[in-house]
């Protein structure tokens, strides 16, 4: 069983690889609002690069869809941690690296309008190999701009 300290470690070192090893998270500009091994949510400014829909000013329905999957695969791989309590992090690292995209479904509810937006997601279920998930994008009034299923290899 790994001590409380050495899980805050490796959650630091997610959160590290996340936003600083991943280039398109950088170009996304997203930073992570909570990090833990039962949930994680990450912030999507606003800005005029991301906008899809120049008359509206809406997000780019590819800047949704990469949010939600990279929030997919992110609680994905925390589901995984929970079930390597104990291992080292090599192992961890190790099997961070083999998390892979295999489906993935968006619903575009509304416009992407709003200043910034929060994604948050929950697994569904986690077997040996793949992992299902749940993805949620609002705006800064809470209002729910798109919602994912995603499925990620895990093994």
């Amino acid at each position: 069983m790994n001590s409380r300290r050495e899980i805050d470690e490796i959650l630091e070192i997610i959160h590290d690889l996340i936003i600083e090893k991943i280039p398109f998270n950088k170009v996304l500009g997203l930073t992570v609002e909570s990090l833990n091994l039962d949930q994680a949510s990450v912030r999507l400014p606003m800005r005029e690069e991301l906008i899809g829909n120049f008359i509206r000013g809406s997000l780019h329905g590819g800047v949704i869809s990469s949010t939600l999957d990279f929030m997919g695969g992110l609680v994905a791989f925390l589901s995984v941690l929970k079930t390597m309590q104990g291992q080292s992090v090599q192992a961890m690292a190790e099997r961070f690296a083999k998390i892979g995209t295999i489906d993935m479904r968006i619903d575009y509810l509304r416009p992407g309008v709003g200043d910034y937006f929060i994604a948050t997601g929950y697994v569904l279920r986690t077997g040996n190999k793949v992992a299902v998930t749940r993805m949620e994008l609002h705006n800064h009034e809470r209002q729910l701009i798109a919602v994912g299923t995603g499925a990620y290899v895990v093994a």
